[in-house]
């Protein structure tokens, strides 16, 4: 009989992950390690069941149904399989309720990001109205509004999958999508005083969301934008002035329902000053770039298992892949540099739990405006790189479609898009060093480090790598054109000597652990310093001409 490859197997999610094994015991107290054991083991057993169902089933897309069999308009949205268990997983693993429960403690979002983590690649991108959901219901609670935070967060907070609700975010119109400030939506108050919505939204993502939070212009407030709470369905389950034109056929993310809907007097309740929209939106970004790092490092760890398991399956000129010297080194510099990104995504989402609980110190809320979106874009970029290079690994395999490699590739690529692209995170970043500098963290970097001697050759490369950024912020400062060509390259190198320093911390806390210790070095040999020459802005103009 001919040779049959056997496939690679996926490891147990939770027993498996060296990472999130170091995390849990350095990163939560015993007490709350014994509490939150039941919850990981459960869907770490749904991750595994998950992806078992998906090898031997078809993969499922959301289908639309604009019209009923006798012509009404119903804008049905059928779920996929994964999508319909999603709610029940959701309440009874507190997805969403575990990072706002103040009963916690200051590790509740670090809890609640450990479940995502777990959950994420099973969900099928269910996380994405769920990392949504949590921004809406953290802008509510900053904005004050007792009458939305009694109205929403019970449902957004919900451990009962028949009360939880989730939010979507209706932002992105057709004239652009990181730049806001052309919304074109109107909001009009009718005769009760009530405010509705007309207008278009190009980007709905989950429209099957019970409620969205939606940015539009209030009439008779000087053209400025506000942020609005809306409920999508009336008492009786229909569509409350929303249309839904079709759902978005995309690259990736395809069982992740995302709509261009038209509004046509959809209520809505402004969360605060009509005049400050934009601002309200802050909060939200927080805490929904961690969770699309969060679910960043997810898809590396699942590209990686996969890998690896196969590397140990797979014979080639005689020899195990796992035997093979190159195919070794490539696996290593993966899994380095996933290593590199998992301390730094949880490192922020430690810190947000902490900032949000207010213990902190006082360098902590600005080294967290830094490094969110540093660690968002960051991530973003590597889960690309780090899919693509998976699908190599399996050579032709990975190629096609039934073996489940290639979404794993296509999903990826949303990481680097939703919610601020790299170079839009990058000026974020910008704005950030404008206001606080290096100086946060310069503070938070020396923590991670006071164990390691001051003459490492790690903190001398971590070292260098800050003072070149400050040189380069330096020199700029009085060019801002040439500032901003540059402003990737320092967020990079920012992301890179924050991991770095994680990861000599980690190192440090186990010495015998002789792949800490490997892990750091192949890191440290990639390099931290990712900043272009001295750009001639001029010359960069010059090379985008046709």
């Amino acid at each position: 009989m001919s040779f049959l490859q056997e496939a690679p197997q996926l490891s147990h999610p939770l027993h498996a992950d060296r990472l999130l094994q170091h995390l849990l015991a350095h990163g939560l107290p015993a007490a709350r390690r014994k509490a939150v054991t039941p919850d990981l083991e459960a869907l770490a057993d749904y991750a595994h069941m998950a992806w078992r169902r998906r090898m031997h089933k078809p993969a499922e897309v959301p289908v639309h149904t604009p019209w009923d069999a006798w012509g009404r308009r119903v804008d049905r949205i059928h779920p996929t399989t994964a999508w319909c268990e999603g709610a029940a997983i959701t309440a009874r693993h507190g997805l969403v309720a575990t990072g706002h429960d103040g009963t916690i403690g200051p590790t509740g979002r670090l809890e609640q990001f450990i479940r995502v983590y777990l959950y994420h690649v099973a969900s099928e991108f269910y996380t994405c109205p769920l990392a949504m959901t949590d921004g809406a219901a953290t802008a509510i609670k900053a904005s004050g509004n007792r009458a939305l935070m009694e109205r929403a967060l019970p449902h957004f907070l919900s451990r009962d999958a028949d009360t939880l609700w989730l939010s979507g975010q209706w932002m992105t119109e057709t004239i652009g999508g990181s730049d806001v400030g052309h919304t074109e939506t109107r909001a009009r108050q009718d005769g009760t005083g009530q405010w509705r919505l007309y207008g278009r939204k190009w980007f709905t993502s989950a429209i099957v969301g019970e409620a969205a939070m939606a940015l539009a212009r209030p009439e008779g407030v000087d053209d400025n934008l506000a942020l609005f709470y809306v409920e999508t369905k009336d008492a009786e389950g229909r569509w409350n002035g929303v249309t839904i034109d079709r759902i978005k056929d995309k690259l990736g993310t395809r069982e992740l329902p995302t709509a261009e809907i038209h509004l046509d007097g959809v209520p809505a309740w402004p969360l605060g000053e009509l005049a400050h929209g934009v601002r309200q939106v802050a909060p939200m970004l927080n805490v929904t770039r961690t969770w699309n790092a969060v679910c960043a490092v997810a898809s590396m760890s699942r590209c990686l298992a996969l890998a690896g398991d196969y590397a140990r399956r797979r014979r080639v000129f005689g020899k195990m892949l796992i035997e093979q010297p190159l195919h070794a080194r490539t696996l290593a510099d993966m899994q380095a540099e996933f290593a590199g990104a998992f301390a730094l995504t949880f490192c922020i989402a430690d810190l947000l739990g902490r900032v949000e609980s207010r213990q902190v110190a006082d360098h902590e809320p600005a080294l967290l405006r830094l490094l969110t979106p540093l660690t968002k874009l960051w991530t973003g970029k590597l889960a690309t790189r780090i899919a693509s290079e998976t699908l190599e690994c399996f050579g032709g395999n990975g190629y096609i479609e039934d073996t489940g490699l290639p979404q794993l590739l296509r999903d990826a690529q949303v990481y680097s898009i939703w919610e601020g692209t790299t170079n839009v995170l990058s000026l974020d970043s910008l704005r950030v060093l404008g206001k606080s500098g290096l100086d946060p963290l310069r503070k938070g970097i020396d923590g991670w480090l006071k164990d390691v001697p001051a003459d490492s050759p790690v903190v001398h490369a971590i070292g260098h790598a800050l003072e070149v950024v400050q040189q380069r912020l330096t020199a700029a400062t009085s060019d801002a054109d040439k500032l901003e060509a540059q402003a990737r390259g320092v967020a990079l190198t920012l992301a890179r000597a924050g991991a770095a320093a994680l990861l000599t911390r980690n190192a440090a806390r186990e010495p015998d652990d002789m792949r800490a210790r490997a892990t750091l070095a192949i890191f440290l040999d990639h390099g931290l310093l990712r900043l272009p020459a001295e750009d001639d802005i001029d010359a960069v103009r010059a090379l985008c001409q046709p």
